[in-house]
């Protein structure tokens, strides 16, 4: 799933990483050095999903570790399928020392297994002082913390091409009624409203989310995302009702529903911000940035903007979020050292690093926000952190993955049916409670 993305490393911070120095405008060490090589000689092991930019930037942690405990890194890019891979490794007498988890779902699944480590006193402290309880709650499995979230997205974000909106005369919306209004608005003007990418089933599911946590409320959400509440309720029927007039208004979408069954995450970002715009705004998490940067050449916060996502019928707005959660294996080889690198990477130290390199969001508090390298990625993470405990995570990825995270079947297959053809919310609603039931029975 394509959840993340990259933007500049601005030469101050560069700086400051060079000489050991302040982040910009804060108080905070950024670099690694000086510390007491305790860790010479040793070697961590580190798998997670990212590859190209992404795993570059995480480089840069890993080097600041290096830097600071004396013990050498080495990474491994997994894919998605972060389990297979993780499982195969443990089989052969292989694993690594710390994993990357992108899912809550798996996290889980590795506690299940007994392939975790509890997390040491020393990272539970940091966590505790600097993180929202609601992390420690996706970190947890039956009580004990085994993961530290150390990188986030922030979902509930809607772009925005300000030429668009100006031209048709409009603001960002603050209520989900306006935005539709403004979407038909800008539709007039020549652009349809929204690029929607419902080739790729994630995207949806996210639509979903968000509409849903705001209309619903958090318990809902929380009761429907462990599957305690069944996907039949009324609640459900009203979020598909609520999305299905967006999905069937041929004003609203670049290309209608045909059109948007054949766009990609990357394809609906290019018709808003490519050079034959189509639509006027696109919704998706923190990482459009990245790709109407680099891909597209989009100044962020110039020709490219974001609004938040905005309320639902008088709800309160959505901050949903997913994220990457460091967990230690008890088989790797040199666990002890991995518990020493989760410790680091529970510090605004650690963060600061990938935050000025670009393409990150941290929900640790106490990074200083001047550690980010320009003003629309300072927005996000002060809007994902200052939303505390009424964070939720992707619903999707705390599911199953055959019902929440695989392509052509489960909640991803059944949103594209319904995005095909919204015309009844209650029989999509049951067939994505038959669908859950199966995948959670299993």
């Amino acid at each position: 799933m394509m959840r993340r993305r990259t933007t500049l490393l601005t030469s101050c911070t560069a700086l400051a990483l060079a000489l050991g120095a302040t982040a910009c405008g804060s108080g905070e060490p950024v670099s690694a050095g000086g510390g007491d090589k305790a860790l010479s000689g040793q070697t961590v092991t580190v798998a997670g999903v990212w590859s190209g930019t992404e795993q570059k930037n995480f480089q840069k942690v890993l080097d600041a570790f290096t830097a600071k405990t004396g013990a050498k890194t080495q990474f491994m890019s997994t894919g998605d399928n972060v389990s297979t891979v993780v499982g195969s490794k443990i089989e052969g007498g292989n694993a690594p020392d710390v994993v990357m988890v992108p899912q809550v779902g798996v996290l889980q699944q590795f506690a299940e297994e007994g392939w975790l480590e509890p997390l040491s006193d020393t990272a539970q402290q940091s966590i505790d002082a600097g993180f929202a309880s609601v992390w420690r709650t996706y970190g947890s499995v039956d009580d004990t913390l085994y993961g530290l979230y150390f990188k986030a997205a922030h979902k509930s974000t809607v772009w925005y091409s300000p030429d668009a909106l100006a031209q048709a005369g409009v603001e960002a919306p603050s209520t989900y009624d306006e935005m539709l209004k403004a979407g038909r608005t800008v539709s007039d003007s020549g652009l349809a409203a929204f690029a929607v990418a419902g080739q790729d089933g994630w995207t949806l599911t996210d639509w979903f989310e968000n509409v849903y946590l705001s209309q619903a409320g958090p318990e809902k959400y929380d009761a429907l995302a462990t599957h305690e509440l069944k996907w039949t309720d009324p609640s459900v029927v009203e979020a598909l009702t609520t999305l299905g007039k967006l999905f069937k208004d041929k004003q609203l979408i670049a290309g209608g529903q045909k059109a948007a069954l054949n766009t990609d995450f990357p394809g609906s970002v290019e018709k808003v911000f490519g050079p034959e715009p189509e639509a006027g705004m696109v919704y998706e998490g923190d990482f459009v940035a990245g790709v109407a940067h680099d891909q597209f050449g989009r100044t962020i916060g110039e020709d490219a903007n974001f609004f938040p996502f905005p309320a639902v019928d008088g709800g309160t707005a959505p901050v949903v979020s997913g994220g990457d959660a460091a967990v230690v294996l008890k088989d790797g080889k040199n666990a002890k050292a991995g518990m020493k690198l989760v410790e680091f990477l529970a510090t605004p130290e650690a963060a600061a690093v990938w935050a000025g390199a670009g393409g990150f969001l941290s929900p640790n508090k106490k990074l200083d926000l001047g550690a980010y390298g320009d003003d629309v990625t300072r927005a996000t993470a002060e809007s994902l952190v200052g939303a505390g405990d009424s964070v939720r995570f992707d619903m999707s990825d705390q599911a199953p993955a055959a019902f929440g995270g695989t392509k052509g079947t489960g909640e991803w297959k059944l949103l594209q049916d319904f995005l095909r053809d919204p015309s009844d919310p209650k029989a999509t609603a049951a067939r994505l409670e038959a669908a859950a039931a199966k995948a959670y029975r299993d």
